[in-house]
């Protein structure tokens, strides 16, 4: 069948359009310092991670699971580049139609040597030979933006993972935010607590948060980088660290470093914030106090046994704190939620669901107790009663609630709703 002329300059029209709509999404992810999405990018990111949910959906083990899900980042990074070559391609392709003699298979016979640089005599006439030329420009920018584009991502991924490896060697893997301060005030059992640097780490994690910020909102596929060990996750770190300062603020408001936990609360919220916008994430733009937070009463007790454990103190009773943690948790939960269920981080304490639902929480893997200095009786080694667990009389006695049915925040992403921002009930303070 004879295809009109006219039928082919409309063709020409839709290919010039495939190839601007290209273009835009190559400057605007490679070149502009900003976040800059096109439905190219976002479609491209969707087919990939839809393809990895399904590969990994009947894997149980989360360790075949993180080795897996590895590779995701730079699958979407080679698609990035097949989707903007393939549209180039169909794009000149279409854009050459009326310009040769024969049918369509002969546009996709000059385009194809030109945008491709392995050599094309075909060419008839200025017209045909410019596009030529510009296909070539295309194509060659199009592979040298790429590579280019790779030393910035890995440069921006191993300032972030140092980060999380000096937390993970602080404390432990995977994190969380209790954890860190027993583990900073226990400081390897050397006798003498650590708590006095934490207003420095808390300095150092605003600066790694606005930095992580501008960097994975400008580079997405940063986010799916995964760190190398499998226990550890750059989400799950920031949110062990920003939880780490809501206790603070909480537990111990006189003695707390309050203007730089605050600061770093603020970092870190930001950060959560701006980069599940960039990805698309259904979060809220403006947090309701009201809605409560995941982690129960009951949960945050326990947290405060396990610092209690190594002797860490309080200056509140944790029933007059639980209020002041929900109000700064609040702010950076479902955020923080939503990313590490979208990447499908290391299941950590307190850093809510995963797509696979059987896999429990992972507690932070612990160390035996370190020797105490000058030979002293190490009371914490197995078979030797630990610290008073009730500084507080009145601890000992009240009830720990269930969860409270009333109210509760939205369900997170695949998840069940949590209620566990009750408190203590009535009447037991």
């Amino acid at each position: 069948m004879v295809v009109p002329l006219a039928a082919r300059w409309v063709a020409a029209a839709v290919g010039l359009l495939l190839v601007i709509t290209s273009a835009n999404s190559l400057i605007g992810t490679l070149i502009v310092p900003r976040p800059v999405t096109s439905w190219l990018t976002r479609k491209v990111d969707q087919l990939v991670n839809g393809a990895y949910v399904l590969i990994t959906k009947p894997v149980h083990s989360f360790r075949l699971r993180d080795r897996i899900l590895a590779t995701n980042a730079a699958a979407i990074l080679i698609a990035q580049i097949l989707a903007w070559l393939g549209m180039f391609f169909i794009g000149f392709s279409l854009m050459f139609w009326p310009l040769v003699h024969g049918g369509i298979t002969d546009a996709f016979r000059l385009a194809g040597p030109g945008l491709w640089q392995i050599g094309n005599d075909n060419a008839r006439g200025a017209l045909e030979q410019g596009l030529i030329d510009i296909a070539s420009v295309i194509g060659i920018l199009t592979i040298t933006l790429q590579i280019a584009y790779l030393p910035t991502l890995y440069s921006e991924f191993n300032r972030r993972e140092n980060a999380v490896a000096l937390l993970n060697a602080r404390g432990g893997v995977p994190s969380w935010g209790p954890e860190l301060l027993a583990r900073t005030h226990y400081a390897l059992g050397t006798g003498i607590s650590t708590l006095d640097t934490l207003p420095e780490l808390y300095e150092s994690w605003e600066s790694w948060a606005a930095e992580v910020g501008e960097s994975h909102t400008t580079y997405l596929p940063l986010v799916r980088f995964r760190s190398p060990k499998p226990l550890s996750s750059w989400v799950t770190s920031l949110l062990a660290v920003l939880d780490s300062a809501a206790l603070q603020l909480s537990l111990n408001p006189s003695s707390a470093p309050t203007v730089k936990a605050r600061l770093c609360l603020r970092a870190g919220f930001i950060c959560f914030q701006d980069i599940a916008r960039a990805m698309r994430l259904d979060v809220p733009e403006d947090v309701d106090p009201q809605t409560g937070i995941s982690v129960t009463y009951e949960e945050f007790l326990e947290a405060i046994e396990r610092m209690r454990f190594v002797e860490f103190q309080f200056e509140r009773d944790p029933a007059d704190a639980w209020p002041d943690f929900v109000g700064w948790r609040v702010n950076y939960e479902q955020a923080a939620f939503a990313i590490a269920y979208a990447i499908d981080a290391v299941p950590a304490m307190w850093s809510g669901p995963r797509r696979d639902k059987r896999h429990p929480a992972i507690p932070p893997v612990r160390p035996p107790f370190g020797r105490p200095p000058d030979g002293a009786e190490d009371k914490h080694k197995p078979g030797m009663p630990g610290p008073d667990p009730a500084p507080w009389p009145a601890m000992a006695q009240r009830p720990r609630p269930a969860q409270d049915a009333r109210g509760g925040p939205p369900a997170p992403p695949g998840g069940r709703r949590h209620r566990g921002s009750a408190g203590p009930p009535p009447g037991t303070d």
